[in-house]
């Protein structure tokens, strides 16, 4: 019998973040193939991880801390650091952080010789003005024994900068969570965002930031909306990071739009239980990222039947084929404005490769390519 291993994910927080959902999932998923996996996180609102899971979850103690990012960051390891002082918290067999904050973390652990190593997940490399955050992030991963990676653009990305070849694992979807199936959420969700009935709206995911590409896809739906009125829902946001400056630009070219109030509508981060009713209201999701790991919510939005607006660049054409999705340049408004609007159009067709498409990643598939790592370090550890 292969043996059950005791795993320890580690997260940078409880919100819906891309990182904090894959450590959930792959936390269920390693639980239902017969593992003991706890997903830990800093809990800074006290609220708990954002949904249940099959999975134990542990709510890290998380000390105040101002809006200074590298301030944060650092505050968030030592904390990490706290928790898992007393011996009673380090009973884990594997040890797998899945970003910068809890990378540095099992770094230093592994340091003091309290844990033998561990794995990183890492999703992607952002560029930092700050060289105290521009280092902690290299640390988080060179002094990694195992590194994932969730694309192909990303493993070869690494291996160049770190001569560290990571492991395909891939993302999933739960197509069970994430369908066409139309349940009492979808009511609750109009009422919540006060969407009048049969209005067309398009959806972007991830709050205001540079790399999700808001600023464009507003000007985008601004070039629309004349001949198609609708409306634009930006959902999420749930960073640590600080994107104060470029919410501002988003926000100056709001109010140059012209766009009457109430077309375009920003969320913030939403109930769990409203996600896939917010997917099945879409037109569609519009999500031309000039940067992404993968693209979980690309994933989300086909499982649920909805056409995908996304950008003809690595990773997404790692998994999407030419017919399955809306391609657009992101860097060219027209493009993306010209995608928004075939949306429109109905895509049958598209839909149905959608759902094949969504079919092909699941969450148990993910979760068994950390195995030979997981046993990897374990073996290491007892060598």
């Amino acid at each position: 019998m292969k043996p059950r291993l005791r795993i320890a994910i580690l997260a940078h927080s409880t919100n819906p973040r891309v990182g904090v959902v894959h450590a959930l999932e792959i936390g269920d998923a390693l639980c239902r193939l017969g593992h003991e996996a706890t997903v830990h996180a800093p809990d800074a609102s006290g609220a708990g991880f954002f949904r249940e899971t099959r999975c134990h979850t542990v709510s890290v103690a998380a000390t105040p801390v101002g809006r200074n990012v590298a301030d944060m960051v650092e505050t968030r390891i030592a904390d990490y650091l706290r928790h898992f002082e007393p011996a009673d918290r380090r009973g884990f067999d594997v040890w797998h952080a899945q970003d910068g904050i809890s990378g540095n973390a099992l770094a230093t652990l592994k340091e003091r010789g309290l844990i033998a190593g561990f794995a990183r997940t890492v999703h992607h490399v952002d560029a930092f003005a700050d060289p105290r955050l521009s280092a902690l992030q290299a640390r988080a991963i060179a002094s990694a024994d195992r590194l994932f990676a969730v694309s192909r653009l990303w493993c070869d990305r690494l291996a160049r900068q770190f001569d560290h070849t990571p492991h395909l694992i891939g993302n999933g979807v739960d197509t069970m969570r994430y369908s066409p199936v139309v349940d009492a959420a979808d009511a609750d969700l109009r009422s919540h965002l006060n969407l009048p009935a049969g209005a067309k709206m398009f959806l972007s995911i991830g709050g205001v930031e540079k790399r999700k590409n808001t600023v464009r896809i507003l000007e985008a739906f601004r070039m629309i909306y004349p001949r198609h009125p609708s409306c634009l829902v930006i959902a999420g946001g749930a960073s640590l990071l600080d994107h104060d400056d470029y919410q501002a630009d988003f926000a100056t070219a709001l109010a140059a739009s012209g766009l009457p109030d109430g077309a375009v509508i920003r969320t913030g981060p939403l109930p769990q239980t409203l996600m896939p009713a917010l997917y099945r209201a879409a037109a569609a999701l519009v999500f031309p990222s000039v940067q992404e790991g993968f693209g979980l919510a690309v994933l989300e939005a086909l499982a649920s039947g909805v056409p995908v607006v996304t950008s003809r660049i690595a990773p997404f054409t790692e998994y999407l084929g030419g017919d399955d999705v809306l391609w657009s340049d992101p860097h060219d408004t027209a493009s993306i404005a010209a995608a928004m609007a075939s949306a429109l159009e109905g895509h049958p067709a598209m839909v149905a490769r959608g759902f094949a498409v969504a079919s092909r990643h699941d969450w148990t598939t993910v979760a068994k390519a950390h195995l030979p790592a997981y046993v990897a370090l374990t073996e290491a550890a007892y060598a």
